[in-house]
């Protein structure tokens, strides 16, 4: 749906730029095909934090109260990162040598699990 501004030649300055966060950045993740979860989550990040802490972090604290979580296989997950799979997958590596940046979407995909009670949910 398009949007008019009912004033003409608006302009703002967005609230979200990457100048207002620091050192850190925004960053979207989403659990594919676990819907309980209807969109991607925000959370504030270092790019220097590798990808494990970020699982064991800010994932875990997103993600935990769904009843599947716990049976994920990491070395299974398939990772998107901004519609593009992540290859090759380093948990050592920090965000910025994955080549995260700001308001980058992380989707991540485990293929074993198929969502409350097998709905997808």
């Amino acid at each position: 749906m398009t949007v008019k501004a009912i004033v003409e030649n608006y302009q703002f300055e967005p609230l979200d730029q990457q100048s207002r966060y620091g050192e850190n950045m925004l960053l979207f993740i989403g659990w594919d095909h676990h819907t309980l979860f209807c969109s991607a989550h925000a959370f504030v990040v270092s790019p220097q934090q590798t990808l494990q802490e970020l699982i064991d972090g800010q994932i875990q604290a997103g993600f935990s109260q769904h009843p599947d979580f716990e049976n994920i296989d990491w070395s299974k997950v398939q990772f998107n990162l901004n519609n593009h799979p992540l290859e090759q997958v380093d948990f050592s590596k920090t965000l910025t040598e994955l080549g995260f940046d700001h308001k980058s979407l992380l989707r991540f995909i485990t293929p074993d699990l198929k969502g409350y009670k097998g709905a997808f949910v």
